[in-house]
Formats: structure tokens, sequence, C-alpha cells
């Protein structure tokens, strides 16, 4: 008979080689350092029983690893995007990619991109993905989650509706992800507003820093006070 493989400690906060590879080949901005850290807060955050949040999904890069996480803590994830693409995601901007354009309405649409990127890394049916604007989505929701990670619009007003929204939702215990906290004012545009939303947050004495990667900040939620 043969013997039953079970995964270690750190393998269970570590992405199997089919997941990584389907992470690398999707596009996105995520790079693997920071990846990793996101699935190892989000397996981590999965032990609460509870829904795993993104808000901010693009064509599904981070998705994947919140979704494995998701499946392997047997709770579901959750995605917050109205897939028109960010400020800088727009025609002449930097971060425009032509090929989320939608050919007959001209304006972007990552919805089908994000749902291939799903499809073929075998996902779909742990994801929930909630098409529409986050402060909008936010207002309708009425039970505790375990994880939020905010990688939405970069504006102060975006991130802030982002953290405002959903941060009173999160259980104690629960862990808030920031991406793009960028703290040199030379960022501005592409991380300033996250670095705002990431000092308000320790500031409210409702969460503790936990550890930071890249531009990658995880945060517990350890009080009441926001």
């Amino acid at each position: 008979m043969g013997s039953v493989q079970t995964r270690t400690a750190s393998q269970e906060t570590t992405p199997a080689p089919a997941i990584l590879a389907a992470f690398e080949a999707a596009k996105g901005f995520m790079p693997v350092d920071e990846g990793l850290a996101l699935y190892a807060a989000a397996s981590e955050a999965g032990r609460l029983g509870l829904p795993l949040l993104e808000i901010g999904s693009y064509c599904g890069r981070s998705t994947i690893l919140l979704a494995d996480a998701a499946r392997a803590a047997g709770v579901t994830a959750l995605t917050v995007d109205h897939h028109r693409g960010s400020e800088e995601q727009q025609p002449g901007w930097d971060y425009h990619d032509p090929e989320t354009v939608d050919p007959e309405l001209g304006v972007m649409d990552t919805l089908p991109a994000f749902r291939r990127t799903l499809h073929r890394a075998g996902l779909e049916d742990h994801v929930v993905a909630l098409v529409g604007r986050s402060p909008r989505v936010a207002a309708l929701w009425g039970t505790p989650i375990a994880f939020v990670f905010v990688d939405g619009g970069h504006t102060d007003e975006h991130a802030t509706a982002d953290y405002e929204g959903w941060a009173p939702h999160l259980a104690e215990g629960g862990l808030l992800v920031i991406h793009d906290v960028f703290p040199d004012p030379v960022d501005e545009f592409t991380g300033q507003a996250p670095y705002r939303v990431y000092l308000r947050a320790l500031a409210s004495g409702a969460f503790t820093e936990v550890s930071a990667k890249g531009s990658l900040r995880v945060l517990r939620r350890t009080g009441p006070g926001l």
C-alpha cells in the first residue's frame, strides 16, 4: 500500500510548482517575491475559515495565488473589480495593454482574460468574481472576512474607499495586505496613496504590522479602532 503524502508547514505556505508557473505565466505586474509573500499571508488567514478577498484583480495573476490558498483552506476567494482598468492602465499610459481593450466598445475589459487565467489554472470553482466598483460592493457586504488585499486604484480617492469599505469587515486576527506601498514621494502616482492608507491603518490602532516584502505590507487586525 502506498504511503499518504502530506505537506509540511512550510509547503502549506508555498504554492505548488504548477501554481507558481501559472502565476508567472499570467498577465500582470506582481513580482514573484511579493507573490510568495501574498500566498503565505493568504494561507495563514485561511485558517480562520472565512473568505479571502482581493480588491483589484486585473487579469488574475495574483488571484491564482489567493484562489489556491483558499482551495487549500476550504474557503472561497472573492474578487472585486469593475474590469475597466485602473488609471494607469488606460490608453496613453505606461501600463496600458492593447490586448485588454474590447474591440467592439473600445474600452478596457480585463474580465475575459481574468476568466481565462483562472480556467487555465483550474481554479474557477474556488473564486467568486464580484464585478463592480469596490465601494458599491462593500456597501452591500455584511459578513466577516479573513483577508483583505488592497490592490485597486492608486489615487487617494480609490485607495481610501477600498480601505474604508472593506477593513471594517475584517475579522479579528485577519490580515490586511496592501500592495504598491512606496514611501518615496517620487512615486506619488504609483504608490503614495497606498502608502498613506498603510500609515492610516497603523495609526488607527486596529492593526499591527506583520511583515513587508518589496512594496507589499501585511498587517493583522488586533483591535477595534477603525
